[in-house]
């Protein structure tokens, strides 16, 4: 048992308090020494059953709190080496009142930015893209699926959807996509955003490097030109634990 947890978990210390299952106890003891800074990132857990017998509770018990921390993001386990303390996940908040791309809205906080590309080329359109473009079933559509990355950590999943006539060379796009569409005189001026809670699914969660179940977010986005044509249909996941999305509200004057 490690000197700063042996400290901080006893026995006594999880009877005492307010009542409810040990497990949660020991849950929040654990997440009160991580947040605290007394476990820092990358600090190794003892066994479970060091630590049962150390905190005097059960290996259920110990597993189901430490089962909580993993879904949480507050513990990584490493297959054949044990469970740490994770990287802490600083959030990124985005402003639902402005029209930009991620290259564009990480480079205003100074990350850096990169994609891993997941899909890009010409397509016959899907149903779904032919109704959302508005296209004739023989055009094409360039589709550009990217892994976004700020900063080294993976923070959301993004696949859009352009006509052809927009975007006739996708390989043409290497970082920012309204970068290379205002190169064509085709930037987007307006959009309009569904975004709604998602449970994630490998294998988009093993992409995004958090548990499969973790809370995330998925964003349906539709921009238009100034003539009222559609000319992006974007689907994205993000991390729950690391984007928000903040709206500014005003008192409408009536």
């Amino acid at each position: 048992m490690s000197t700063p947890l042996a400290a901080i978990l006893t026995p006594e210390s999880l009877q005492s308090g307010v009542p409810g299952p040990l497990y949660l106890k020991l849950r929040q003891t654990l997440e009160d020494a991580i947040t605290s800074g007394k476990l820092n990132h990358g600090d190794a857990l003892p066994a479970e059953r060091d630590l049962a017998d150390h905190a005097n509770v059960s290996r259920v018990t110990v597993r189901k709190a430490v089962d909580d921390l993993v879904k949480d993001g507050l513990l990584v386990r490493r297959h054949g080496s044990g469970t740490f303390v994770a990287k802490p996940v600083a959030k990124v908040q985005q402003s639902l009142s402005r029209l930009t791309s991620f290259t564009e809205d990480m480079a205003r906080r100074g990350l850096t930015t990169k994609a891993e590309w997941l899909d890009r080329g010409l397509f016959h359109p899907s149903p779904d893209e032919m109704m959302m473009l508005g296209l004739p079933a023989d055009a094409l559509v360039a589709r550009l699926g990217r892994l976004r990355v700020a900063d080294d950590m993976p923070l959301a999943i993004e696949r859009a959807c352009i006509s052809a006539e927009f975007l006739p060379d996708p390989l043409q796009v290497q970082g920012s996509l309204y970068a290379a569409l205002e190169k064509r005189g085709c930037r987007p001026v307006r959009a309009v955003q569904r975004i709604s809670a998602y449970n994630m699914k490998d294998p988009d969660a093993a992409m995004l490097g958090v548990p499969a179940g973790s809370a995330g977010l998925s964003i349906e986005r539709v921009s238009y030109l100034r003539s009222g044509r559609v000319v992006e249909f974007t689907r994205s996941i993000y991390r729950g634990d690391a984007y928000d999305f903040v709206a500014e509200l005003t008192l409408s004057e009536t």
